[in-house]
């Protein structure tokens, strides 16, 4: 059978429909049944009969005109849209032209070629340099059906831009860009991996220059060594010889140090120099008298110092060191036989020149082993042997020139000598002034408690006793008591000294009062005054109490200058005792009658008038004002201080000076002047401190 076959032309103007299944005459008919089963009922396919029948027919596109050119409308793919008279029409597929695009002939062979621009790796390495992307990663996007690869973030979204942008073959421009992507990391890569070669190359060179001048440097060393090696055989040969001398060894050692300072520290080549030396030393010092002769050998042991002392890095301390070794086997021995034979400890001057002289050569650990093993123990046997009362040379001449160098290690030297001196201060009387040229070089050797323990058990009371017995008399003075209270000044405690110079005051200035009430020429009074004050020490006239005894003196002079009443010294002390007497003069006179019988000497003494008068002793009115407050007064046998009787007030004790009207109570340890009011409240005080 013969099939007429149609031209393109009339396939093209075929009704779509119109010969649907036709081609079943010619099979067994198995596709439309199939179509049937499906619901295909004729027209339309699928259920709706939506779908088109006809094949999509296809349009010859002119010669020579590729895809895109000018405009041409291409068959469309989409399927047939159903008319609104029921009719279905076939959507011709296109391709729209892209906006911005020229409408220039892209397939032409004379259209416009466009120049490639390429980028080298060493601008894209800048480029990312400036951008901050030298460290590249990987980017995995995995939102679509596939894996991508992204190497940065700026194409994250590239495809869906390109196809809201239209742009043509957007899967083929993504896979261009990736390739371009990796392209550029892995010139990244290349990249570091050159820099960090650079690198290893740079940190090598610089190794093996390390190892190049540690090797010139260990060669040098070698060399160093092998010349040392010579020089030291060449001393050992004339050591041998015997043709060795001090001089030439220093010189060979005084060269190694100053050429080779390195390997002269590391090879302790002075312990080498001072094994050779010391044969040498010993002869130079046999018979060597250090006291006779302390400049002996100090010029050639200076030069050697430096030799053998030097920086060694083997000497753990001083003692270790090769001049110390030195030291020790050839000038200490010498030193050691004339100070144990020949040296005396009260004459320290040939020891001290010998330390003088080597004070700068002398090592520590021997300057020390001298102190300790010769001096202090001859010093310390001349003290034990010391007997003030036989010597006439003054103990600290030969002690205290130690002190420097032993400071705190005669301590021990300490209590023998202040118990000599004590034993001999019982009988001592102050015109003896050679007790304060002994004891006075002391004051700042002992400490401050142990002085004052010593002044106030010794010396206070011979100068309080002195003080009592001095007169004062204007028209003969005789000073030499003051002298001797006065010389003790500066080394007795101002506390203590004071109720010392109170003794005086008191005196002279009851005789300026009578001078005063006597009518006389005051420029002699005036002169008599300053008289005295030049004699008192600047280091008195500075303390606050003798200035307020000074100037009593001159309230007085002025009070007679002006024709007023001169006070009478004491006066003002004792109105208090006149007031309490006045108050209770009629009290007082009541209990002296009753106690009559128990106390007789108090009865017998009382003179206590009706009319108001006063006629009491001073220990009276303390024992009436000790009764007054139920306290116990009474005498305390066998016990004086300065002349006067002990008394007993309360808790306290108390002295009475009847002559001045006065009452001294002790308060720590030291007299002090009071008045009626502070015995009640020392004796309270007293008690509480015990409770």
């Amino acid at each position: 059978m013969l099939v007429k076959k149609s031209s393109p032309s009339e396939s093209g103007r075929r009704e779509p429909g119109g010969d649907v299944g036709g081609f079943e005459k010619f099979t067994k008919g198995i596709g439309l049944k199939l179509l049937e089963k499906m619901g295909y009922k004729g027209g339309g396919l699928g259920k709706n009969e939506q779908g088109i029948v006809a094949p999509i027919e296809a349009k010859l596109r002119p010669k020579n005109m590729g895809m895109g050119f000018n405009d041409y409308k291409e068959t469309s793919s989409a399927p047939a849209l159903q008319e609104s008279d029921g009719k279905q029409t076939v959507a011709r597929p296109a391709i729209l032209p892209v906006e911005g695009r020229s409408k220039e002939k892209l397939w032409s062979k004379q259209a416009k070629k466009v120049k490639k621009v390429y980028v080298t790796a060493e601008e894209l390495l800048a480029k990312k340099q400036e951008q901050g992307l030298e460290t590249v990663q990987k980017v995995f996007d995995m939102r679509g059906p596939q894996v991508r690869v992204l190497t940065n973030l700026e194409n994250l979204n590239a495809e869906e831009k390109a196809r809201e942008n239209d742009v043509p073959m957007p899967e083929l421009q993504h896979n261009i860009r990736l390739i371009v992507d990796l392209a550029e990391l892995d010139i990244q890569k290349i990249d570091s991996d050159l820099r960090n070669e650079m690198e290893t190359v740079v940190a090598l060179q610089k190794e093996k220059e390390k190892l190049q001048a540690e090797a010139a440097r260990q060669k040098r060393q070698f060399d160093n060594m092998e010349e040392i090696v010579g020089v030291l055989d060449r001393i050992g040969e004339e050591s041998t010889s015997g043709t060795l001398t001090l001089d030439s060894l220093a010189k060979a050692f005084a060269d190694l140090q100053q050429q080779y300072v390195e390997e002269y520290t590391l090879c302790n080549l002075s312990s080498i120099a001072c094994s050779y030396a010391l044969p040498l030393f010993i002869r130079i010092f046999q018979g060597w008298d250090p006291l006779q002769t302390p400049t002996h050998g100090l010029e050639v042991v200076s030069l050697w110092k430096d030799l053998l002392q030097g920086n060694d890095i083997f000497a753990i301390s001083d003692a270790a060191s090769p001049y110390t070794q030195l030291f020790m086997e050839v000038v200490f021995p010498a030193v050691r036989i004339s100070g144990t034979n020949t040296w005396q400890a009260r004459d320290p001057e040939p020891m001290l020149r010998f330390l003088d002289s080597w004070e700068k050569l002398l090592p520590s650990s021997v300057l020390q082993s001298i102190l300790e093993n010769i001096i202090l123990p001859k010093l310390s046997a001349a003290v034990n042997s010391w007997d003030p009362r036989r010597e006439t040379v003054p103990i600290h001449s030969w002690v205290h020139p130690w002190l420097p160098l032993l400071g705190q290690r005669l301590e021990s030297c300490y209590h023998t000598i202040r118990s000599r001196l004590e034993s001999v201060l019982h009988a001592w009387h102050p015109s003896d002034m050679s007790a304060y040229y002994i004891l006075s070089p002391w004051k700042t050797v002992f400490d401050a408690i142990n002085w004052e323990k010593l002044m106030v058990r010794f010396i206070v009371p011979k100068l309080l006793a002195v003080m009592h017995e001095f007169q004062i008399n204007p028209a003969n003075q005789n000073l030499d008591q003051f002298y001797w209270v006065r010389t003790w000044a500066t080394a007795i405690p101002i506390h203590h000294m004071l109720p010392i110079l109170d003794i005086f005051f008191n005196k002279w200035q009851e005789v300026l009062y009578h001078w005063l009430c006597s009518n006389p020429n005051f420029e002699e009074v005036t002169k008599w005054y300053l008289g005295w004050k030049e004699l008192i020490p600047p280091e008195l006239q500075a303390n606050e109490h003798i200035r307020y005894r000074l100037n009593l003196a001159l309230d007085m002079m002025n009070q007679a200058v002006e024709g007023l009443e001169v006070v009478q010294p004491g006066l003002r002390e004792n109105i208090s005792y006149l007031r309490v007497l006045e108050q209770r003069q009629f009290e007082t006179q009541k209990k002296a009658a009753v106690q009559a019988q128990s106390r007789p000497s108090v009865g017998s003494n009382s003179g206590i008038q009706m009319d108001g008068a006063v006629d009491m002793s001073m220990k009276e009115v303390i024992e009436v004002h000790a009764q007054e407050n139920g306290l116990l007064f009474k005498p305390k046998p066998g016990r004086m201080q300065d002349g006067h009787q002990i008394y007993g007030f309360g808790n306290i004790s108390i002295i009475i000076d009847s002559l001045n009207q006065k009452v001294f109570a002790q308060v720590e340890d030291r007299w002090s002047f009071v008045s009626l009011e502070q015995l009640l409240d020392l004796h309270n005080r007293s008690g509480s401190k015990r409770r």
